[in-house]
């Protein structure tokens, strides 16, 4: 009896990385961007806590919250499904992937209502430093939901392992952007 190997490398020299490399390229500048607004966000915070502190009195804690939840379970449900594409079950990779893509669309369902509660209490992008922050913000990250949605659609249409594992790192990115902007933005005073 043999013992089976598992060969990590693949051909682009990236060891341990799944997916495409060209993603994770992707994913490490998104990082960097990310990075750089919450570092500005946190000087401008530093510089004039009070209206920041105003500002996110303003802002729905639950909501946010609930979208944690929200984007974590829909990372979750893409990893079962990079999971069963290891397993060559491509039918329920494809089921799980339009699966995440859906509980994504719930997140961009909740941001809106938070964006139109907060629109109609009178808070715009133009109103002050913190408003400005966190529609810029939260509105990148929104972009991002749904290039990611898309993502997730596409290779759960093309869902080779690659695929499949390429689509989750760029989701799994989004979800950490997330669960890092909620407390800075909503939570830390």
């Amino acid at each position: 009896m043999g013992v089976a190997v598992v060969d990590d490398t693949r051909e682009d020299g990236f060891a341990g990385l799944p997916g495409n490399l060209m993603m994770w390229i992707l994913i490490f500048s998104e990082l960097a961007v990310f990075g750089a607004a919450f570092v500005g966000f946190a000087v401008a915070r530093t510089l004039d806590p009070a209206t920041f502190d105003a500002g996110q009195a303003h802002l729905d804690r639950l909501l946010g919250g609930l979208n944690t939840l929200v984007l974590v379970t829909s990372g979750y449900v893409a990893a079962l499904g990079v999971e069963a594409g290891r397993r060559g079950l491509g039918g329920r990779a494809r089921r799980l992937f339009c699966g995440a893509a859906v509980v994504g669309c719930v997140f961009l369902v909740i941001k809106m209502m938070e964006y139109s509660a907060t629109l109609s209490a009178g808070y715009t992008i133009d109103s002050d430093a913190f408003f400005s922050l966190y529609f810029m913000l939260t509105g990148f990250h929104a972009l991002h939901v749904v290039f990611g949605i898309g993502l997730l659609l596409v290779v759960a249409w093309k869902n080779s392992v690659e695929n499949l594992e390429t689509g989750a790192a760029f989701w799994h990115m989004v979800d950490l952007i997330w669960v890092i902007l909620y407390p800075i933005v909503y939570l830390i005073r």
